[in-house]
Order: C-alpha cells, then sequence, then structure tokens
C-alpha cells in the first residue's frame, strides 16, 4: 500500500518537533534543578579550583544555549556524551540497561493483554452481569493500588512467606556472571548458552514483577475492551447476526471483536511504551537493573547527559508506536485511506 510523501513529510516534521520540544524542556529543567553534578563528581571535599576546573570542563561556565547547541551537535553525530553515573558513554549504558527492561515489559505486556482482552470481552458480554461487576472490580483494583505497595505485598507473600518465587535482581546472587552476554535478555541469553539453571532461575526471577507490571496495564487494556465492545454491541449489524440465528460466540469474536482490533491493537502498543519508560518503582521494589533504576539514578545525580538519553529514547517509543499505530489504522480500516 502506498502512503502520500505530504503525509509522511508532514509525520516526519511533527516527530523531529516533538523530539526537539522535549530535548528542549528536559535540558532546561535540569539546568535549573537544585543538584549539582559538579559536586556529585568531585565530592563535599574537594577544593574550589578543582571544582572550577571541573566546571570548566563540563561546560557549565557557557551560556544555556551554547551548551544546549553543543549537545545538539554532538547529538547530530551519534554522541549522546558520557554519564556520570558510571563515566561511560551514555549510549553505552542504554543498550546494557534497557534489554532487562524489555524483557520485564515484554512479559508484562503479554500477561496483561492476554488475560485483558478476554475479560474485557467477558464484561461487555454480560454486561451489568457479577460477571461483569468482577472484572469491574479487578480492572479498578489494578488502576488504582499502587504499584510499589502491589510490589512489597507480593515479595513478603509469594517469595518471603510462601517460596514460589524469586527476590531482587534477575538472579541469584550465585548464579550471577555465568551467561555471556550476547542479547542482554537473560532468558535469550542462557537460551544460546544451554544453561537451563540459570534459564529456571532467571524466569523463577521474572515472572513476580511481570506479573504485576502485567495486572496494571491488564486493568487499562480489559477496561478498553469493554468499551470498545459495547459501542460495537450496539450496532445494527450486530443485531441482524443474532436475527439470523448465529451463535453467540461467532457474534463477539467473529463480528464484534474484529471491529475493534485495530483500536486494541494501539491501546495495547501504547500499554507497552508505557511498561517500557514506566517501571520505575517496580524496578525500584525488585532491585532491577533496568532503564527505569538507571534514569532514576541519574536524575538524583542530576547526570543530564544520561536523563536527556533516557528522554530522547523514550520520546523515540512512544513516536515509533504512534506512527506504527496509524500504520494499522490505514492498512485495517478502509475508511482512513486516501
Amino acid at each position: 500500500m502506498s502512503f502520500p510523501a505530504g503525509r509522511i513529510g508532514k509525520r516526519l516534521v511533527q516527530v523531529a518537533v516533538t523530539l526537539f520540544g522535549l530535548l528542549l524542556l528536559t535540558f532546561f529543567i535540569g539546568r535549573v534543578m537544585p543538584v549539582d553534578p559538579v559536586l556529585a563528581i568531585v565530592g563535599p571535599d574537594a577544593d574550589h579550583s578543582t571544582y572550577e576546573q571541573v566546571y570548566h570542563q563540563l561546560g557549565f561556565d557557557k551560556p544555556l544555549w551554547t551548551q544546549f547547541g553543543i549537545y545538539l551537535s554532538g547529538l547530530a553525530h551519534g554522541d549522546l556524551g558520557n554519564a556520570l553515573l558510571t563515566g561511560k558513554p551514555v549510549t553505552q549504558d542504554i543498550l546494557r540497561v534497557f534489554p532487562a527492561t524489555m524483557e520485564l515489559a515484554t512479559l508484562a505486556i503479554i500477561l496483561g493483554a492476554g488475560v485483558g482482552i478476554p475479560l474485557g470481552v467477558l464484561a461487555a458480554a454480560k454486561r451489568n452481569s457479577i460477571a461483569d461487576y468482577v472484572v469491574r472490580i479487578i480492572s479498578l483494583a489494578g488502576y488504582s493500588t499502587p504499584i510499589f505497595w502491589v510490589g512489597m505485598m507480593g515479595l513478603l507473600v509469594f517469595y518471603a512467606w510462601l517460596g514460589w518465587v524469586g527476590g531482587a535482581g534477575r538472579v541469584d546472587f550465585s548464579l550471577d556472571g555465568q551467561v555471556t552476554r550476547h542479547s542482554g535478555f537473560m532468558l535469550i541469553d542462557a537460551l544460546i548458552a544451554g544453561n537451563w539453571e540459570v534459564f529456571r532461575n532467571a524466569l523463577n526471577h521474572l515472572i513476580l514483577p511481570a506479573s504485576l507490571l502485567g495486572f496494571h496495564s491488564l486493568a487499562y487494556i480489559s477496561r478498553m475492551t469493554r468499551s470498545f465492545m459495547l459501542a460495537q454491541l450496539s450496532q445494527e449489524f450486530i443485531i441482524t447476526a443474532r436475527v439470523k440465528g448465529l451463535s453467540e460466540w461467532h457474534v463477539l469474536w467473529n463480528h464484534a471483536f474484529r471491529n475493534i482490533l485495530v483500536q486494541l491493537l494501539t491501546v495495547v502498543a501504547l500499554a507497552y511504551g508505557s511498561l517500557l519508560e514506566g517501571a520505575v518503582l517496580i524496578e525500584t521494589v525488585f532491585s532491577w537493573p533496568g532503564f527505569g533504576s538507571y534514569l532514576t539514578s541519574s536524575l538524583m545525580l542530576g547526570d543530564m547527559n544520561a536523563v536527556m538519553g533516557c528522554v530522547l529514547l523514550v520520546g523515540m517509543i512512544f513516536v515509533v508506536l504512534n506512527l506504527l499505530s496509524d500504520l494499522l489504522y490505514q492498512v485495517f480500516d478502509p475508511r482512513t485511506k486516501v
């Protein structure tokens, strides 16, 4: 299917303006934060001359617009700068921590969508029944309960009391480093190495935080599914299908659900993006060495190179997901074709 060049150009301009705005806002907010990155580097006992030397080396003596221009110049050459937290290039740090978050978020969205969509369909099909009320209560609980509290309760019950799952971290300390890093995904790397002990242990550690994140996304996905399905079930073509004697299962899944599929894909995609950038609290509770923990530590240190690299990545994730959603609408919904 072809897309008009003008439409593509307009979307690319919107993407560029959005990312530039994100960078600009984040940069200037970072410069007025009450955190001194120079002090974090030299320590509180450093003398004034050492402080001034590092201050000049980092370019903080230059005007803000000049600093921002220097950053954009480096960005144009693929240089996000070095992180104060690790002393390594920000790109290298992000490539190291992001797979851990992606592994966690991917399993979470599989669980959330795999359970949330059927629950939403069930609630719509049984509107105002006990099943509908139960699904709505589950959704409300998942949507409103603080995720950090759920995480701590999950560790207390399923790890400390019952011993069903692993504790903090991606694997037990005794197994850490036994698998060579290839992709950064612990499960995949363990499979590549043929180390089933590490694979089982990593899965044991992953299942609880992923389930809790999945429960949070399940609440949103099930509510949206129910809303979309109710709108479809009130349409005339559904009444016609029932009058023709089609089974309720056929009406629900082959007629109503098919019409909301593209909308649901958009909802799931955006929920996945939210999990990728919003797993900070779960990563903190479970000592998960992922993107959220790295962003939080960088923010507390005032490490704006790392923070802006993370903001840029998050912005790109949502921009790409929105573009994919538009593409899906173009492909599957004839009414949006031009």
